[in-house]
């Protein structure tokens, strides 16, 4: 069983892959015991990346309450080999509230966690976590 990773700024962490992303079971685990977030680091193809990432990040951070950091390799990376990019971060509503753009070049994009929000989201819609 994964465990969080617990005391960080931004609460509790959930560290999952790209693959996990399609597996709400395992989410739902890590929420269970206490996340508040979850985290999906990716090197999604561009074919399902484009008809599946952003879809899948909403709906986890739906289902789950919580937060979603997806980070994103992007571009070709070397003939053949191309990942679709398109890091974001999500919050407990399915609103993305920060992108990186698309230009297969290195980039960080910020937003606030706001783990009030978070306590208010589970409060008027209570989902047991």
């Amino acid at each position: 069983s994964v465990e969080p990773v617990p005391n960080t700024p931004v609460g509790t962490l959930g560290l999952q892959t790209c693959f996990d992303l399609r597996f709400s079971d395992a989410a739902y685990g890590l929420l269970s015991k206490g996340c508040t977030a979850l985290t999906y680091p990716s090197a999604f193809a561009p074919h399902t990346g484009a008809a599946h990432w952003e879809a899948l990040l909403r709906g986890r951070a739906i289902e789950g309450q919580c937060y979603v950091f997806a980070s994103a390799q992007a571009g070709e990376h070397y003939p053949g080999r191309k990942s679709y990019g398109h890091a974001m971060i999500v919050d407990p509503w399915g609103t993305v509230v920060a992108r990186c753009s698309q230009t297969g070049k290195p980039e960080v994009c910020f937003a606030e966690v706001d783990l009030e929000y978070l306590a208010k989201v589970r409060r008027e819609m209570p989902m047991g976590w």
